[in-house]
């Protein structure tokens, strides 16, 4: 699996952007689609799964944070463009979603990662990608215990600091010094 310090793999995929009509629904997204930004790239195992869609709507619920921070949040998944979208469509908490939804269908994003599992499915992982494309932050749990997406920016904040920060820091609060 790749890890801190490692550089994001190169990748161009489809993804869902919308529920409004199909000419309006899906993007490709690459490396370069928001050069210059950090990326939280969070993914999940399934589309119309349980655990799932309470991640996907935490990180919706702390978008507009993000995007205070500079960061763009992707969600991604081994399921096709087609399959988010009739998933955003039929949950409700996912209709209005603010981020992309990206399709690995081929799997190649998560194969280079190194978390696509034995049934060939992403593992339930979030790595936090610097403007340069290394990244700084990898946060991976079994399936069936969702993460908190509050942690996630609590790491990205401590991370824009280029400062030691203490367990538990949060934003605004005093950093460490070096004796």
């Amino acid at each position: 699996m790749l890890t801190v310090g490692d550089k994001f793999p190169q990748f161009s995929l489809k993804a869902t952007v919308s529920t409004e009509s199909l000419d309006k629904a899906f993007a490709t997204i690459d490396n370069g689609t928001y050069q210059g930004k950090w990326t939280c790239v969070f993914f999940y195992p399934k589309d119309f799964t349980f655990v799932c869609p309470t991640e996907i709507k935490g990180f919706g619920d702390l978008n507009e944070q993000f995007a205070d921070r500079d960061c763009q949040v992707l969600a991604a998944s081994t399921d096709s463009e087609f399959v988010h979208l009739a998933w955003r469509k039929d949950h409700n908490d996912l209709k209005d979603l603010p981020f992309p939804m990206l399709a690995d269908i081929n799997k190649d994003l998560s194969r280079a990662l190194g978390i696509l599992d034995d049934e060939g499915v992403a593992r339930r992982a979030a790595f936090l990608v610097d403007p340069e494309g290394v990244i700084r932050f990898v946060y991976v749990t079994e399936g069936s215990v969702g993460r908190n997406p509050a942690e996630v920016l609590r790491v990205l904040d401590a991370l824009q600091t280029d400062e030691l920060c203490p367990c538990n820091w949060q934003s605004g609060e005093d950093t460490l010094k070096a004796a």
